[in-house]
């Protein structure tokens, strides 16, 4: 079951393209290349090539295996640990299609040195779960094997490079495990079917045309996974998982000699492959010289869209100059965004959303790609707006002024990553060093890579930037896929029209782009605020300033993440405090005011203003409490007191964008039906809130009542007195340097001094037991919710941790029983919630997937488990797992800024001591027995009050 607050209605925020212009560069020369000092990257010559970070240990051993080692402390006492194989899907032979991927989780069922499950076992038992610290992958090219675990046993870390040696050569691929594996796959197939599963089969072997890539779904078929001989499976680890192919990498909070120690007794002794090996080969996605197209549609897809790819030969070029030429595609890819984000804001666009970008395709081939979500009868209008615009920047350039904005948004965002690299965490370490492995990209560290930003960025010019783009589009090799709903009056174009479209654009008449620049500062006049009346110092480095107009501000000063200030503000009421009549207007108030612009600018220009500054403040009305969200860099901290108080005293109702706000959502909200997934969730959520009329999901019918002039006193009201707000900031900040801010902009917040808190007109859930049917999609899988409901003592922690470890062991027992033992699911999940507003509640939601056929038989299953956790609680090793767990999570966590946010605000709008929760935290966790959960599930289980509803296909 879902929160409260995610009940409500959804709205559907316009479409914008956020492009990461990070360039991310890795291992390009292995360890040969001499390491440089960052003042080198200002005078290195172009062709030189990207040096290795000193701060990596790179090697290989004379077997060919390769390694990857960096010391990092964050997060603190953990480690980032992957096995990776240079081999997928690809190289299947004909007999072996989806083998690479249930290899893959054959890895988990049994090696010479673990049985069946006690990998998983050893991992839970330290505290990290299956699927976060525990996981793997396959791609078309690539295995990956992931374990995340703490550093504080070296016992156990020798244990982990046991598990990846394992991995790497000892899987026992036992014949009566792969039997059993089999049904877990299918299940993994089945849920991956739908209408995007056949949209691919569709678009693939015209995208993929004529490539061994069109037909090695890493997933498999359904037959070869049914009927694949065990030979098969043991014949590809045999011939694939070679010393040559592999790599480990390690990063995290340890020691990097005992580290190296330990990759080199694990791996270097592993047997090089003989002369008689499968060659490795590669394999690429042939050209053709005419565009193609591929124009789908389906029952089941509720967006209408159009890419178009331009394939091309994917050469990495890892020199300096080669680091610049990408920084250049960078800033094109990027403007051209930015222009599309504006056409997409403008009545009667022809697009909901676009992007331009350029990248990896698959294997060797890379592509540059045009995309767009289009209304259903506007594919060739939204085709034209794709090809007009990048003709345009083709024919007049962009302009002086756009370019100087993103050179300063770039430099900008690599600025903070050089300042906040020592919070940089170690998953995205190994994500880099993975790339290293697998495209030889090199890894300069952050301070290189910064120098590199400064000496280019000032040098790139408009003409250079200005001709990427005319290399990027050509006739040859280009792919248009258009995909759309399959129902009654939906007509697709042509591909004769289509590629006229395209034709026509190169002599349509198009005039040069004109940027209205910004040139305003972003607030008028400053305001002279009010005085900090009242201090007051607690415990967990937490101070209390109280002002003069009655707006309270916490602050948390932190190290955790460097050029970091996170902030929440609320106050009571929210969308509660209006009428029945009015919700509509309330609930999509932030949405149609907000997205209208600020101030005296509207959207498109207040982002213009905000160039190169790293601040935000975004509004909410929920259903209960109203506020303000939004983060800075400490530079920027005046930016965001700002944005905060225009949030307040100078919110724009534009009616240019409220027109475009229902257009658009119009657009997307009319085949909302078409999904069974939403048909499925719209009846669960229609049971149990009883058809609560706030709670029912956004139609097109909703968007009737939407009213500008409603919103915009609603928003106006609710954010007219901050006497009662509290304001709530953690992060790198100096109090010193936050006082006067504070007093100056918080302190001159309207304070009217009204009394008013939320009203409670929630929806309750139903009594007894409520079970429904939803049919609805063709394909043959089914899913389920079960969701238990009831009151709940919120006040007490030892409940509040008690709910949290019942349903994280009972997922633990269904898994094993639902996946492990009867091969009927994927993945079941276990969620826990509770509430103490507007009543205390509780509710447990089980969710799994299934064959329709089965459905009844997990269920029964499910419920006969709930029944022995109830009569028998838990074994002392289940609680053991769960416990340490929690722990685990929770240590990390309050190295969390946003962690603290939540804790504190919690605190807050609860009316308790701020750390009130974390003082009793751990010792209510260290607390939790076999017959504590047992209690809880009797408590929370019971199954004469639940509801439970399953999708079926329909027929």
């Amino acid at each position: 079951m879902r929160s409260r607050a995610d009940q409500r209605i959804l709205w559907i925020l316009l479409p914008s393209v956020l492009l990461a212009s990070a360039v991310f560069v890795d291992l390009a020369a292995q360890a040969q290349v001499t390491v440089a000092v960052p003042e080198e990257a200002r005078t290195a010559p172009l062709d030189q090539l990207t040096p290795v970070s000193p701060r990596v240990t790179v090697g290989k051993f004379a077997n060919g295996f390769r390694y990857y080692i960096r010391e990092n402390r964050e997060p603190r006492n953990r480690a980032e640990l992957r096995l990776v194989v240079k081999v997928g899907s690809i190289v299947e032979d004909d007999d072996q299609r989806g083998l690479a991927h249930f290899l893959e989780h054959m890895a988990f069922n049994g090696t010479e040195n673990f049985e069946k499950q006690e990998l998983v076992r050893f991992m839970e038992s330290i505290g990290m779960r299956l699927g976060q610290g525990l996981n793997a992958s396959t791609s078309f090219d690539e295995t990956i094997y992931n374990l995340r675990l703490p550093t504080d046993s070296r016992e156990n870390m020798a244990k982990a490079f046991q598990v990846l040696e394992d991995w790497a050569h000892g899987l026992t691929l036992d014949s009566e495990e792969i039997d059993k594996e089999r049904g877990v796959v299918i299940e993994e197939w089945r849920g991956g079917q739908g209408a995007g599963s056949r949209v691919r089969d569709k678009q693939f072997p015209v995208l993929l045309k004529d490539s061994r890539y069109a037909n090695r779904l890493p997933i498999g078929t359904r037959e070869s996974l049914e009927k694949f001989s065990h030979d098969a499976l043991r014949r590809f680890y045999r011939d694939w998982y070679r010393p040559e192919l592999m790599a480990v990498i390690a990063v995290g909070d340890f020691n990097r000699s005992e580290i190296e120690a330990l990759v080199k007794r694990h791996f270097e002794p592993l047997t090089p492959s003989t002369a008689k090996v499968r060659e490795r080969g590669t394999y690429d996605i042939p050209e053709h010289p005419e565009t193609l197209f591929t124009l789908v549609t389906d029952k089941e897809i509720g967006q209408t869209s159009v890419t178009v790819y331009h394939k091309m030969p994917h050469k990495d070029d890892w020199t300096i100059g080669g680091y610049r030429q990408r920084i250049v595609e960078d800033l094109y890819n990027s403007m051209l965004n930015e222009r599309f984000v504006e056409i997409a804001r403008q009545p009667g666009a022809a697009i909901l959303g676009a992007g331009s970008s350029k990248g990896r395709l698959i294997g060797s081939k890379g592509a540059y790609t045009l995309s767009a979500g289009v209304p259903e009868d506007g594919i060739e209008r939204g085709l034209d707006t794709l090809f007009t615009e990048a003709s345009r920047v083709a024919r007049f350039g962009f302009t002086a002024s756009e370019l100087e904005r993103q050179k300063t948004d770039v430099l900008r965002g690599v600025e903070r990553s050089y300042i906040s690299r020592e919070s940089r965490t170690s998953a995205s370490f190994a994500a880099e060093y993975i790339r290293a492995f697998l495209y030889d990209e090199s890894i300069p560290d952050i301070e290189y890579e910064f120098e590199l930003y400064k000496r280019f960025l000032p040098t790139i010019t408009l003409d250079e930037v200005n001709q990427v783009g005319r290399t990027w589009i050509r006739d040859a090799d280009r792919v248009v896929a258009v995909t759309g709903p399959e129902k009654a009056g939906m007509k697709m174009p042509t591909e004769i029209a289509l590629l006229d479209v395209i034709k026509a654009v190169e002599k349509k008449e198009i005039k040069p782009y004109v940027d209205n620049v910004a040139d305003k500062t972003l607030l008028a006049s400053l305001p002279t605020g009010s005085k900090i009346v009242e201090t007051r110092q607690l415990e967990n480095n937490v101070t209390e300033w109280k002002l003069a107009n009655g707006v309270r501000v916490v602050l948390k000063p932190t190290d955790f993440q460097k050029d970091q200030i996170v902030f929440r503000a609320f106050s009571p009421g929210g969308t509660s405090l209006s009428t029945d009549e009015d919700y509509i207007p309330a609930s999509t108030a932030v949405a149609v005011i907000a997205g209208g612009g600020l101030g005296q600018f509207n959207a498109i220009d207040l982002q213009k203003v905000l160039t190169g500054k790293v601040a935000t403040a975004s509004p909410f009305i929920g259903a209960l409490e109203e506020g303000l969200t939004g983060n800075a860099s400490t530079r920027d901290l005046e930016t965001m007191f700002q944005l905060i108080y225009m949030r307040f005293t100078e919110p724009r109702a534009d009616k240019e964008f409220f027109e475009v706000f229902n257009t658009q959502n119009r657009r997307a909200l009319i085949n909302r039906d078409a999904a069974p997934a939403t048909a499925f969730n719209d009846a669960f959520n229609r049971i149990i809130t009883q058809d609560h009329p706030r709670e029912r999901p956004a139609t097109v019918a909703t968007l009737e009542k939407t009213d500008l002039e409603k919103s915009f006193a609603f928003y106006k009201d609710r954010f007219a007195d901050a006497g009662d707000y509290t304001f709530i900031f953690v992060g790198d900040m100096d109090l010193e340097i936050m006082r006067p801010a504070v007093e100056r902009y918080l302190g001159a917040l309207p304070s009217t001094g009204r009394k008013e808190t939320w009203r409670d007109v929630s929806s309750r859930p139903p009594k007894g037991v409520i079970t429904e049917t939803v049919r609805k999609g063709v394909e043959p899988q089914s899913q389920t919710r079960i969701a238990f409901t009831g009151p709940f003592e919120y006040a007490k922690q030892a409940e509040r941790t008690g709910i949290q470890a019942l349903a994280m062991t009972l997922q633990t027992r269904l898994r094993n029983v639902l996946r492990e033992d009867l091969g009927g699911t994927y993945s079941v999940g276990v969620g826990a919630g509770v509430a103490w507003r507007p009543y205390e509640s509780y509710s447990l939601t089980i969710s799994f997937g299934s064959a329709p056929e089965r459905t009844d038989e997990l269920v029964a299953t499910i419920f006969k488990e709930i029944e022995r956790m109830k009569a028998n609680g838990p074994a002392e090793s289940e609680v053991t797992d769960t416990r340490e767990a929690l722990l685990r999570t929770y240590e990390t966590n309050l190295r969390q800024n946003g962690f603290w946010l939540n804790q504190l605000s919690a605190d807050y709008q609860r009316g308790e001591q701020p750390g009130a929760t974390l003082r009793t935290y751990t010792d209510s966790v260290k607390a939790i027995t076999p017959a504590s959960i047992q209690s809880a599930a009797t408590r929370y289980f019971n199954v004469e009050n639940y509801v439970r509803v399953t999708l079926m296909p329909e027929r």
